[in-house]
């Protein structure tokens, strides 16, 4: 990404964070200053007597300030993604500065090296704390007050560390400390940012203070060496190169923000994962009821299980979930799980509310929606620890929760009482609902299956995926939003098909299933003045699923093309907006609009190259993830499939659909003939054990073909601000 015009604030900065700190680097309040806007994912307030939002909402902490003697006239920056490093200079009136910046991977350290040319030699930097109270307006109770200012100094000489201690009203809270390393004309800024609750603030300056003068004393060139061999590592991981290079460097791009913006141990992806906006917004918690879960799949296949922070929220705080269940349903077995939450999965004095009574919320589906990305996270890896000790147990008490309030009816199927779609209406025998309970039930008995275990709660199960209602469907427009509710008119979830994608309930491949998910997706298609962003996205990987490459890129492009729907649009640095509000969830599910463009695994069959547009006649990826642990290469051609190769983690069966035109041959690592059978049209039965590996392709082609990068279909124009 390439600066050549400075940039103004969260929409068009270069961004740096290892899933906790982060910073965004942008024009400062005078024309003579530099801001480096400074968040922190964990930090939040922790008043659990208002609803998330507000209660435990995400604060501000502050930003360094660069004071230069002359007028900044000019940046010439670059993100470097692999070594996720920004390098450039800043010209002024009276001069120039040469600056390099990093949040390191491992130390979670901010660190700032600038090289002043003479007429800069008086540059420096302060930091301006920022008042520790939520920005969110939308139900901020009357009593609110922010939290206290915080307590400023500075260690003893002669390495003086400068910190601002925050301490929290509920207890606890957080220090930025920093200081500055002069070498010569060379300098170095590092910073620590500490957050403990509860506990003493005192211990925070006292930690985040040794963090600093442990980092300055540490060799430079090690720690920046160590921060770029973890990210060309993570960068390594997997390819795709497709001829559209904007859309090859967006894609990139968000390999990078997700590698910037989430790990395993760090907190789950909230609007804006580490980059607090400076006048923040609404948005300042955890939104279940879509933005986490669309946010958090890419993932999977571009095989970053390292990032999978939605199933370590899941095991790291389970015993929070029954504190979104309403009193009377807390019987220790049933969990729900409210939008907004904190990190730690709390919903404040919030609960989901009842379907059927006079509380009824668009949260009922959040926990089970959750859950299907662990289900997603175990077949991608077939680990059977995420299945026994995560999936399992917490979807048996999602689904309980709605079993308290499942009844039959005269027609002998088991109903739902009023419940809402998100965002929409309410409705009984609501479709987002009954999608959710079908899916979790199956699930749970092909979990005991799995397992080997006889569970007494699988009886239930059964009876609930054999004698749920059917969904509710107009002859014409496919399912509804529920009982005697149609669709009339532009909605931006796609909360009512989630049964057609991502939960594929419905499938393509089989020919009485195309009828209801074509009319149904052509219906909420047919409607876009209320989309966004992820809306785009979204129906993109709908119609992959549905064999439409054409429509597919048509609609991711339009969205990364940076058009404007509802005043929302993808922004210069492939951040997203809404209005005045900010978020990333939009970009980061076009990255799994991508992914399903050529690769999809679903019902034990992997397809390769299944909805490629004819305007990409070469694609060529490397080792994306797919259901049952297989990693896979393959090459296309004047597009033609020319090979792949598969590899398999766990030993799964292997049903591939290829595509390739002609005879094949399926080969080992060593070139050796495997056995393999037709398993239908297009597709092979492969017997690859754990730890094998097949090369699939025409007879003659050299096994020891390797992905590249194709060519450029055209001219492209760098992101960010070039």
């Amino acid at each position: 990404m390439r600066w050549r015009t400075l940039p103004t604030g969260w929409q068009q900065a270069p961004f740096l964070a290892d899933g906790r700190l982060g910073c965004q680097i942008y024009a400062g309040t005078t024309p003579h200053t530099l801001k480096v806007m400074v968040s922190h994912t964990e930090v939040q307030d922790q008043r659990g007597q208002w609803r998330a939002g507000i209660g435990y909402s995400r604060l501000p902490v502050g930003y360094f300030t660069l004071t230069l003697a002359g007028a900044v006239t000019g940046v010439d920056w670059t993100l470097d993604l692999w070594d996720a490093e920004l390098r450039g200079t800043v010209t002024t009136t009276r001069g120039s500065v040469r600056l390099s910046a990093l949040v390191h991977t491992t130390r979670s350290a901010l660190l700032i090296s600038t090289r002043p040319s003479p007429g800069e030699a008086d540059a420096a930097w302060s930091f301006t704390w920022l008042t520790a109270a939520t920005t969110r307006t939308s139900g901020k109770p009357a009593d609110y007050t922010p939290n206290p200012a915080p307590r400023t100094g500075t260690t003893g000489a002669p390495d003086a560390i400068h910190f601002v201690e925050q301490p929290l009203l509920a207890g606890g809270g957080w220090t930025t400390a920093w200081r500055e390393r002069h070498a010569g004309t060379a300098r170095l800024l590092a910073a620590h940012l500490v957050y403990r609750s509860p506990g003493d603030p005192a211990r925070t300056t006292q930690e985040a203070v040794r963090a600093v003068a442990g980092t300055l004393a540490a060799d430079p060139d090690r720690l920046i060496a160590g921060h770029r061999a973890w990210w060309h590592t993570y960068h390594r991981r997997s390819l795709l190169s497709v001829p559209d290079k904007r859309l090859q460097s967006f894609f990139l791009g968000q390999l990078y923000k997700l590698g910037s913006a989430t790990r395993a141990d760090v907190p789950a992806l909230s609007e804006w994962g580490p980059w607090f906006p400076e006048v923040g917004n609404n948005w300042t918690a955890l939104w279940w009821n879509l933005n986490v879960q669309i946010a958090s799949t890419a993932y999977l296949g571009t095989n970053h299980l390292e990032l999978d922070s939605v199933t370590g929220a899941f095991r790291r705080f389970e015993e929070n979930l029954p504190l979104s269940v309403p009193p009377a349903y807390r019987d220790g077995r049933t969990y729900a799980l409210g939008h907004p939450s904190d990190w730690h999965l709390r919903p404040g004095e919030w609960t989901v509310g009842a379907p059927g009574s006079d509380r009824i919320s668009d949260n009922f589906g959040n926990l089970t929606w959750g859950l299907h990305n662990v289900w997603l996270a175990h077949r991608h890896t077939m680990d059977r620890a995420v299945l026994r000790d995560v999936l399992l147990p917490l979807l048996a008490g999602a689904l309980n929760f709605y079993d308290h309030f499942l009844y039959e009816g005269s027609d002998g199927h088991l109903h739902l009482p009023t419940t809402r779609s998100p965002e929409y209406a309410d409705a009984a025998d609501c479709t987002y609902d009954l999608a959710l309970i079908r899916w979790a039930a199956h699930t749970l008995l092909d979990a005991a299956r799995a397992l080997r275990i006889e569970d007494p709660r699988a009886p239930r199960w059964h009876e609930i995926a054999t004698r749920l209602v059917p969904y509710a469907q107009d002859p014409a427009d496919g399912v509804m939003i529920g009982a005697g509710v149609p669709l009339a008119e532009s909605h931006r979830h796609h909360s009512h098909l989630l049964w057609l994608y991502p939960l594929r309930e419905k499938v393509w491949d089989r020919p009485a299933d195309r009828e209801l998910m074509r009319k149904s997706f052509a219906h909420w298609a047919g409607m876009q003045s209320a989309w966004r962003g992820y809306s785009y996205a979204l129906s993109s990987s709908m119609s992959s699923v549905m064999g439409e490459p054409e429509r597919a890129l048509d609609l991711l492009t339009f969205f990364t093309d940076r058009n404007t729907v509802a005043d929302c649009q993808l922004t210069e640095n492939t951040m997203y907006r809404e209005g005045k509000n900010f978020a990333l969830e939009s970009p980061l599910a076009a990255v799994q609009s991508m992914l399903d463009m050529v690769l999809q695994s679903h019902g034990g069959v992997l397809k390769v190259f299944p909805s490629v547009s004819r305007r990409w006649s070469d694609v060529s990826f490397a080792t994306l993830r797919a259901q049952g642990a297989f990693l896979v290469d393959a090459d296309r051609s004047a597009g033609r499939t020319r090979w792949i190769r598969v590899h398999s983690e766990a030993g799964a069966p292997l049903v591939l659909e290829h595509g390739i035109e002609g005879a094949v041959t399926v080969r080992d690592e060593r070139g050796r003939p495997l056995p393999w059978k037709p398993a239908g049209q297009g597709r092979i039965a492969v017997r690859l054990p754990r730890g094998a590996t097949a090369f699939i392709a025409p007879p003659g082609t050299d096994p020891d073909s390797g992905p590249r990068d194709v060519p450029a279909s055209g001219p492209t124009r760098p992101w960010g601000l070039p």
